[in-house]
């Protein structure tokens, strides 16, 4: 009979899940403290989530556990601690200086494919990409090439690197800019997750002093951004194209009110919650005047 092999080396002693729980236990201010702990924990083992939860008696305590739990009790996101994170179908290196993707900007690929019905858009352009979060989700969707914008280095930086780890430098081009002025020509897919919290608006320490501001706050009432890309957007909006765009949860009205006064058609899509998250705007189609 041949032997199962033996576990692999680890650090330190200790029961694993009960340092999880340990963990979970001083991670009260988390919506997902056992989640948070799980996650530090596998980061710090090197190994997946999942092996750690099908069987947590294989492996020891590592010594850089604590180091790591010590991290997020100072409120910094999981994603900067790991160094990285999921996002629709893809796995993102993130970092400071770089907004974290949220499960809640998935609704735009979601309503992507809604739009595009079966057929797949062949450019992208994605306005404030970050670490080309919803650019790379999208050209992982389709075999499309896209152009991700931002003003921030540090954002772009990760970007570049998440499209050479995911095999598509030859399909993604990034560039600093101020969200379309200096972008010429017209898209298929328009991609944009704009700041949109008021600058007087209350957030959680993790996102207030860890992540960038100038992608989380715009103006008095969140809105300044979203004035300046309906000025833009229908020009870059290709026949049979869309834009989607991210919107805070009480949005809705204001924003399709900037789109539609541009001469756009806005439909309103929710997330995994049922709040107001995108809205896809279109040109409004109109009928050919006989000679």
């Amino acid at each position: 009979m041949i032997a199962p092999p033996p576990p692999p080396p680890a650090s330190g002693r200790g029961d694993v899940n009960a340092a999880i729980a340990a963990a979970a236990a001083r991670f009260a201010f988390s919506a997902t403290p056992r989640l948070d702990a799980e996650l530090l924990m596998a980061h710090a083992l090197g190994v997946e989530r999942n092996a750690i939860l099908l069987d947590p008696t294989r492996y020891a305590v590592p010594a850089s556990f604590a180091a790591l739990v010590e991290r997020r009790l100072r409120h910094e996101p999981i994603a900067y601690i790991t160094g990285t994170r999921g996002f629709w179908s893809i796995d993102l290196a993130v970092g400071p200086g770089a907004l974290v993707p949220r499960a809640d900007s998935e609704t735009l690929l979601i309503a992507a494919q809604a739009h595009f019905a079966g057929r797949a858009p062949g450019t992208v352009l994605d306005l404030g990409t970050g670490p080309g979060t919803l650019l790379l989700a999208a050209l992982d969707e389709w075999p499309a090439q896209g152009l991700g914008v931002d003003f921030s280095s540090q954002a772009l930086a990760y970007a570049r690197t998440n499209a050479a780890t995911l095999g598509m430098t030859d399909r993604a081009r990034f560039i600093r800019g101020s969200w379309a002025s200096a972008i010429a020509g017209q898209f298929d897919l328009i991609l944009a997750n704009p700041p949109y919290i008021a600058t007087d608006e209350q957030l959680p320490a993790e996102v207030h002093d860890h992540e960038p501001h100038a992608a989380l706050f715009a103006g008095r009432d969140g809105l300044d951004d979203y004035r300046i890309l309906a000025r833009q957007l229908p020009a870059l909006i290709a026949p049979g194209g869309a834009a989607v765009i991210e919107i805070g949860s009480t949005q809705a009205e204001p924003v399709t009110a900037l789109l539609a006064a541009q001469g756009l058609h806005v439909a309103l899509h929710h997330d995994y919650g049922n709040n107001a998250r995108a809205l896809v705007a279109t040109k409004v189609l109109t009928p050919c005047t006989a000679p």
